[in-house]
């Protein structure tokens, strides 16, 4: 048997924390990163933070809330933060006490309080944090790794720690939107512990994770700038999935190369000063610990060329049958969702631009806290409107409104209460549902595509629908009748046509897949599948771009025969579709053609 030396990219501190755009391989690398620490003799323990993670088929075993070790590498250990689990233990911290003194009544009413999303995050950011700031709880550990969720995610996690800390120190009513303020004074110290940690160079580096790709580098460096704002200076930046062409007469490996470096050379004055790892774009997505040493194992370096193109294959229907199929009914809502990183904003720009150009009126919009959509979509087009879902903006709307509807009628002590439960976390969650749901509603009379968050994010906005109308009914005397309506309309196929977004690798189609299990259980049918940025039915000859294709085909296979009952194929593009006219040829793209 061949043993692989473990090698390092860079000598580590004793917490990681990985972070970056949706997509960039963040769980590959922290991965790669534990197997070649476990494999030096040290103990390990590889955290999940990410609603959506996919840990468990990355190192092939079944985690759960707790450590298990991975069988095939001594000293490694893994668990997944179990948001559900964790909002379940969390409820149970904060009711247990007042189960014998207060009346059955007063008790749910309590739960009540504590099932919405917000709890959920607060609830996994508890384990998070106990994880992080907490020595006792790792004691055993040399190294602890955190697979943090997606840009957004993350730093809203991060920002937490203040937030809260702020609002127990000046609340002085005891409750908050989280019920009785007791759940999180007991936490406050751990909180501020946590954010001490993060600080603290000799104990914590943050990776950007990122690939050679404007918008990812963009967002690498937005969070760099986040997180040093917030004390957290102690950063590395490593570069996935390089390329350098084979076959320099191959168009698409020298498109690939190209790009890539016409993206670093422009590299954000942020990310400058970093130290820098750069990691090769592989043949294969690394799945198993035989693929995750090889990540480290390898140099940066062109791939073996072979001067026989691949065969091309028969692939599924082009992405305008999709926006045919969608257009039939006239109006209503088309949401994108799917697996940070593969593609949603651009699909969703794509169909919201075909829609358009064929005289529809279309609102394109985004739930997602690292929007791109206006980058994505460029000049304004007739008969198309592009909007964002705000946090910002719609806490500080909400806040007014709620002020101005229940607190015109308390006294200044009443509005006092009012103001100090706004000011919490809680807040953003509530506002941007509502949002959320007014975009949904204007789908009754023309056309709305919703490019959403990232997967986890998205279902716990889905999840939030029965919980926001419990906070609303709180803080307001009426629903709003977008609320009231959302459920239905999301679960009316003639209405919402939700299409599941993947790349033709493993995790993102068993992601989604996952998600069409999620949104069935919840009454929602998917419309259809787009596999986006497939090399399968093109003829290339570089080595590294062959091996790709050939094997997407397992997986394009998969959604077609098993998952999907309408699927469109959407091949890689040599020139990013970006703009109307790149966007248009991307949507008319035919079957098996590189139209682009």
């Amino acid at each position: 048997m061949l043993l692989v030396t473990p090698r390092l990219p860079f000598e580590p501190t004793r917490i990681l924390f990985f972070t970056g755009k949706g997509g960039v391989g963040k769980t590959s690398l922290a991965c790669a990163i534990a197997v070649a620490l476990a494999d030096t003799g040290r103990r390990v323990l590889l955290v999940s933070t990410d609603p959506a993670s996919n840990l468990d088929e990355v190192l092939d075993v079944a985690l759960s809330s707790t450590p298990t070790a991975v069988p095939s590498i001594p000293g490694l250990f893994a668990l997944n933060i179990d948001p559900t689990a964790a909002a379940a233990a969390y409820r149970e911290r904060v009711v247990g006490p007042y189960r014998a003194l207060l009346p059955a009544a007063a008790v749910k009413n309590i739960e009540e309080q504590l099932s919405g999303a917000c709890t959920t995050e607060i609830a996994a950011f508890d384990q998070f944090t106990a994880l992080l700031a907490n020595p006792a709880t790792t004691a055993g550990f040399d190294h602890v790794i955190f697979d943090t969720a997606p840009t957004g995610h993350t730093l809203r996690l991060l920002t937490l720690p203040a937030a809260w800390t702020t609002f127990i120190d000046t609340n002085t009513t005891g409750t908050s939107c989280l019920g009785p303020l007791s759940g999180l004074q007991s936490q406050r110290d751990l909180y501020r512990a946590s954010l001490a940690a993060l600080a603290d160079a000799s104990v914590t580096t943050v990776i950007l994770v990122t690939r050679p790709e404007p918008s990812a580098l963009t967002e690498a460096a937005r969070t760099a700038a986040e997180l040093a704002a917030l004390g957290i200076r102690h950063q590395r930046l490593m570069i996935n999935g390089i390329f350098v062409a084979a076959d320099p007469t191959d168009p698409i490996a020298r498109s690939l190369e190209t790009r890539g470096r016409d993206a670093l050379a422009t590299l954000p004055e942020a990310l400058t000063s970093l130290p820098r790892t750069d990691v090769k774009l592989l043949a294969r997505a690394p799945m198993g610990v035989s693929g995750l040493r090889q990540i480290f194992n390898s140099e940066v370096a062109p791939a073996a060329g072979d001067a026989t193109p691949s065969s091309v294959m028969t692939v599924p229907g082009s992405l305008v049958a999709m926006v045919d199929a969608i257009e039939r009914d006239g109006h209503g809502v088309v949401m994108t969702m799917g697996k940070g990183g593969v593609g949603k904003t651009t699909i969703a720009a794509a169909i919201a631009s075909e829609l358009a150009a064929r005289g529809h009126d279309v609102l394109l919009s985004t739930t997602d806290p690292a929007a791109h959509i206006a980058a994505a979509i460029g000049a304004g087009q007739l008969h198309l409107r592009v909007a964002r879902i705000d946090p910002v903006a719609e806490v500080r709307a909400y806040t007014a409104e709620v002020m101005a509807s229940s607190g015109s009628t308390l006294d200044a002590r009443g509005r006092e209460l009012l103001e100090e439960d706004l000011r919490s976390p809680c807040t953003e969650e509530v506002a941007v549902f509502r949002a959320f749901a007014q975009t949904v509603a204007e789908g009754a009379h023309q056309f709305v595509v919703l490019d959403t968050a990232p997967t986890g994010h998205t279902l716990l906005l889905l999840d939030a629908a029965e919980a926001y109308q419990r906070d609303v009914e709180r803080a307001t005397s009426a629903v709003p009748e977008a609320v009231a309506h959302l459920l239905p309309r999301l679960r009316d196929p003639r209405f919402t046509k939700i299409l599941l977004v993947t790349l033709p690798e493993a995790t993102p189609v068993h992601e989604a897949a996952h998600l069409q299990d999620d949104l069935r259980r919840a009454g929602i049918e998917p419309f259809g599948w787009v596999i986006n940025q497939s090399f399968a039915g093109a003829a290339v000859r570089d080595s590294v771009l062959r091996e790709r294709g050939q094997h997407e085909r397992r997986y394009l296979d998969e959604v077609r025969d098993r998952l999907a009952t309408r699927v469109a194929w959407v091949p890689w593009y040599p020139v990013p579709p970006v703009g109307h006219d790149r966007l248009l040829a991307l949507v008319r793209a035919t079957e098996g053609a590189m139209a682009l």
